[in-house]
């Protein structure tokens, strides 16, 4: 995996529990007021996505599997997009989201591709910021596996540590199975997000504050796999997923 030129990594510790601790920190920051709240509906929410039509969540699954494959496809065109500043992604998230939210589900779906993008390349930055090249084949497949974290909505989820210190080649093959492993999380995620926007109690954050809410979400839990995979290269994947593990504790760190 390449390194970027212009963000050198601090020499490697021979302790990292330093380090440990501030991807700790940042994990149980993920989780905002908004994620708060909808947890706190999360039955409600449930109950709705139970509610769906069969044809509209296979509408969802399938908008999700094909942007995702869209947006990693146009991920390396990403470093000559004009840079938005730190708050901007997070402008364009609350847009798009108050975009599709005007019009109810069908928009909501429609504005589904643009979400994924945006939180994307929110993902590949945060791999800048811990020291990778997001441009690197290899880095962009992990920052698909990011979305494998599952939903902020489900309490039980928790960072997706599986295969961190694996050399994975980039094919045609290796991104389907990806692809297989990530969509069917992230089309419940979001399935929850359109649910949410339609919970009435909601309504003041429904569109524009879900869709931030959730790309702070899965913009911190970039930084920590990213923060953990720079770890796991100088200090062996197993001592730090462990140490880890203890940090977050009771939140349940999932291998999958």
């Amino acid at each position: 995996m390449n390194r970027t030129d212009t963000a050198p990594l601090p020499a490697v510790r021979s302790d990292p529990s330093v380090e440990i601790a501030r991807l700790a920190a940042r994990y149980r920051r993920a989780n905002g007021p908004v994620i708060a709240l909808m947890n706190r509906l999360g039955g409600r929410i449930e109950d709705r996505l139970g509610g769906l039509p069969p044809e509209v969540r296979a509408r969802i699954d399938s908008v999700t599997r094909s942007a995702l494959e869209k947006a990693y496809h146009l991920a390396a065109s990403g470093r000559h997009a004009p840079d938005l500043g730190p708050r901007g992604p997070m402008a364009l998230a609350a847009l798009t989201g108050a975009a599709g939210g005007a019009g109810g589900l069908a928009t909501s779906i429609a504005e589904l591709p643009v979400t994924i993008a945006v939180i994307l390349h929110a993902i590949r930055r945060a791999a800048a910021e811990e020291g990778f090249d997001p441009d690197d084949p290899a880095i962009r497949l992990e920052a698909l596996r990011v979305f494998a974290a599952g939903s902020p909505l489900a309490t039980d989820d928790g960072v997706n540590t599986g295969f961190l210190g694996a050399r994975m080649v980039v094919t045609g093959p290796a991104l389907q199975r990806v692809l297989a492993g990530v969509a069917p999380r992230l089309a419940t995620a979001l399935g929850q997000k359109l649910m949410a926007q339609a919970v009435p109690v909601l309504g003041a954050v429904a569109g524009a504050g879900l869709n931030a809410a959730f790309l702070g979400y899965y913009r911190e839990v970039a930084h920590v796999r990213f923060g953990l995979l720079r770890l796991c290269e100088g200090h062996g994947t197993e001592q730090v997923i462990a140490a880890f593990g203890k940090a977050v504790q009771p939140v349940r760190v999932t291998r999958i």
